[in-house]
């Protein structure tokens, strides 16, 4: 069947929302998780988790080496490593959901500058209400702690984890033209075995050396918490994505990715007690807004035309 023509089908439609689920309370255990274990120690078991032990019995990608370490590098070390700091030291699990969205538009961003990708007018709307939604999460950043659950140390780190994601974004397109073909999971798997090192260097150089032999005496709740990161969220979310992208367009997938930061919102304000204030809402107002815009606004244009 042709998938551009395929419709939902009762197990896509529950796959879509069980990845909407496990992505959206992905944050609730990240907070869980860092309540016993550094964020570079939290970053080198997530990967652990992640790829044991499905890398016993999956071949490595056929593709160039450099793809694997770059995506590594640049999703696992940069993208995860900057959002646990962020998550450490001051950003909330509800708020992380809604700022890490804003990867769209660094890679719309970047693929105009690395790649010459053309933007749409409905892109360039959406990147406005997208950086006035930032403006009013920089402003929440800066109030009092009392009164906000963000710091500009914590919201600028979760803003660049967001831009490194968008990296990690382009590297894969450079590696599907590369090498086109190439096995989803296999590269997955693989490619989460690079950040492991770096992230235990990271311990090594930065981490209290109180702190170093933590995890040894975690509590079973944070295991639980970066096994739930590194297999459900990792494999099984990346897994069932990628088979709906597989048998539909992107255009009809992504969309689903909206209930993300609404399921993120909701579970860390249930779980963890996360307060939203007015400046806040009105950020995630404006992101969510600007969302929608990118992946409808062109239909909307092209029928007004």
């Amino acid at each position: 069947m042709n998938s551009s023509s395929s419709s939902f089908t009762t197990r896509d439609l529950l796959s879509a929302l069980l990845v909407v689920i496990i992505w959206g309370t992905n944050f609730v255990a990240m907070k869980v998780g860092l309540r016993s274990l550094t964020p570079f120690q939290m970053g080198a078991a997530r990967y652990v988790f992640a790829i044991l032990p499905l890398i016993l019995f999956i071949k490595p990608p056929k593709l160039a080496p450099k793809w694997v370490i770059a995506y590594g590098l640049s999703q696992g070390v940069g993208q995860f490593g900057f959002l646990f700091l962020s998550l450490k030291v001051g950003m909330s699990a509800s708020l992380a959901s809604v700022i890490l969205q804003t990867q769209v538009f660094f890679t719309a961003i970047f693929s105009f500058m690395l790649l010459k990708e053309r933007t749409s007018r409905a892109l360039l709307a959406g990147l406005a209400l997208a950086a006035l939604g930032l403006l009013c999460f920089a402003a929440s950043s800066l109030q009092s702690v009392s009164a906000s659950d963000i710091t500009p140390a914590g919201f600028a780190l979760c803003l660049t984890g967001a831009a490194l994601w968008a990296v990690s974004n382009i590297v894969v397109r450079s590696a599907q033209k590369a090498s086109p073909g190439f096995d989803v999971i296999s590269f997955i798997v693989w490619c989460g075995a690079v950040p492991i090192i770096p992230f235990v260097l990271l311990s090594l150089a930065f981490d209290d050396p109180a702190t170093r032999w933590q995890w040894v005496d975690a509590p079973f709740s944070a295991w639980i918490a970066v096994a739930y990161i590194g297999w459900m969220s990792t494999i099984v979310g990346y897994a069932l994505w990628t088979r709906l992208l597989k048998r539909h367009p992107v255009n009809r997938v992504a969309p689903f990715s909206l209930g993300v930061p609404v399921v993120g919102i909701t579970s860390g304000m249930l779980a963890l007690g996360d307060v939203i204030t007015g400046w806040q809402w009105a950020g995630i107002a404006l992101i969510v807004a600007a969302l929608v815009c990118t992946m409808f606004g062109g239909r909307w244009l092209d029928r007004k035309a």
